[in-house]
Parts: structure tokens; C-alpha cells; sequence
């Protein structure tokens, strides 16, 4: 068999790996699941790279555990990937009535405000429903203010809710002095949801903010543990004022 660009040979490949691959045939719904997020995180990574080539590897990748699961799902009768696409084209098409049929909408925020309307007449009992448990906190945060944005639950300026981010700044630290484990944890916690908030009104992602960060971090400490390196010594063995120091290097040199 050779590599192909259409659809169906695709599903057809998948098809002949589920039956003759040992691995394959044994995987389940479940065994694989956690690498469905592994390859969308990937996905993530090459958009934040602007890496393109990685990311048609990673789209591929993603389209793959779309089809494997739908295969799966074929064995069982319970859907198939015929289902899967027909699925969702009914359901882009029910969601924009503003394209498909004679509904007019003057905006964005009005899209948004009448997508919340039609997923609550599905069967929807709140607007929150479909923001998935397991996302990361920040992700789950940032969506969820979102969808509450969506039908006017929100603030009005990004300064009002700069002033709410104080307002729990002074929280947690009361909460720190008075020394109780549980009481920080839920002011820390309303804290870091009122720092997305201010973000999200200014237009920022917390999620996409924190790997920016992280990167950032791991980049100057390891560029710390480098320089140590070349002059023969672990970081182990040096002290907070030579490492303080070679971290406003790295800042120095853009790292």
C-alpha cells in the first residue's frame, strides 16, 4: 500500500493496521485516550512555534485518533466515522443560522450570545455545560468566563475587575497570615481566577501566558546550569547569589 492524500485510503489504512497490527488490535477507547491530548498539546505547541511543517504532522496525527476511534466504535456498531462527519456538519449547520437561514447577527458577540441560546434548547441546562472537567485549571477558567461573557455575565471594564484582583490579593495574604492550609488554598485559588479574568478582558490567554512563562523559565535555568557547566562545576555546587546572577544574564541576552 502506498502513502495517499485522500480521505478514504486513509480510513482504509487504519482499517488494515486495526486488523493485522498487534498493537493496534489490542488497543481500546480507554488505552489510548490520553494520547489524543498528547498529540493535541503537540498540535498546540507547533501553532505556538509557528513550526507549520510540524503542525500538518501533528494535524495528521490528531485526524488519526479521529479515525482509530471511530474504527473502534464501527466494531461495536455504535457509530462510524460517516457518522462522525455527518454529525458535525449538522451541527455547525444548526449553529449558525445567522449563515444558514434567515437569522441575522450583528457581530461576534452577538453569534456568541445566540450560540449559548441554541445549545440551551438543545437540552443544555446551563451554559458552562460542554467546558470539560479535565481541562488544565487555567483553560477551564478562561472558557467558562467566557461562556458566562456570552450572556452578559461580566464585567464591563477590565478596571472593575482590576479591582476585584486587589480585593483577593488582600484575601489570600489575610489568609496566609492566619495560617490555615485550607482558607489559602481557596483564596489562592480565587485569586489565580480573578488573574485570568483581568487577562481575559485585555485579551490575553492565561493558559498560552503560563507556557510563555514556563519556557521562559526552563530557557534561563538552563542556560544557569550551562554556564556552570562549562566552568566545570554542577549547580548543585553553586549559591543564590551566583545563580541570581546568571539568570539577569540570560534576561540580558533575550533568553
Amino acid at each position: 500500500m502506498k502513502p495517499s492524500s485522500q480521505f478514504e485510503d486513509l480510513v482504509k489504512l487504519i482499517a488494515i493496521l486495526r486488523k493485522e497490527c498487534p498493537w493496534d488490535k489490542k488497543q481500546t477507547h480507554q488505552s489510548i485516550k490520553d494520547n489524543l491530548i498528547e498529540e493535541a498539546y503537540e498540535a498546540v505547541e507547533a501553532i505556538e512555534e509557528e513550526d507549520f511543517p510540524e503542525l500538518k504532522k501533528e494535524l495528521g496525527d490528531l485526524l488519526l485518533h479521529v479515525i482509530f476511534q471511530s474504527k473502534m466504535a464501527a466494531e461495536t456498531d455504535t457509530f462510524t466515522i460517516d457518522d462522525v462527519i455527518y454529525s458535525i456538519s449538522e451541527k455547525l449547520i444548526r449553529r449558525h443560522p445567522h449563515v444558514f437561514d434567515d437569522t441575522h447577527a450583528r457581530g461576534e458577540k452577538e453569534v456568541a450570545t445566540n450560540w449559548e441560546a441554541i445549545k440551551l434548547k438543545e437540552g443544555k441546562k446551563s451554559v458552562l455545560d460542554g467546558v470539560p472537567r479535565h481541562l488544565p485549571g487555567l483553560i477551564r477558567a478562561q472558557r467558562m468566563q467566557e461562556k458566562a461573557s456570552n450572556v452578559g455575565f461580566d464585567w464591563t471594564e477590565w478596571e472593575l475587575a482590576w479591582t476585584k484582583l486587589n480585593e483577593e490579593i488582600d484575601e489570600w495574604r489575610e489568609a496566609v497570615e492566619n495560617q490555615s492550609i485550607a482558607e489559602q488554598k481557596d483564596e489562592f485559588g480565587d485569586l489565580l481566577f480573578s488573574l485570568v479574568n483581568v487577562g481575559r478582558l485585555l485579551g490575553l490567554h492565561a493558559e498560552e501566558s503560563i507556557r510563555l512563562a514556563n519556557k521562559k523559565f526552563d530557557t534561563r535555568f538552563r542556560y544557569i546550569e550551562e554556564t556552570l557547566r562549562t566552568q566545570g562545576r554542577s549547580i548543585v555546587e553553586s549559591n543564590l547569589d551566583e545563580m541570581d546572577k546568571l539568570w539577569n544574564e540570560a534576561k540580558e541576552l533575550k533568553l
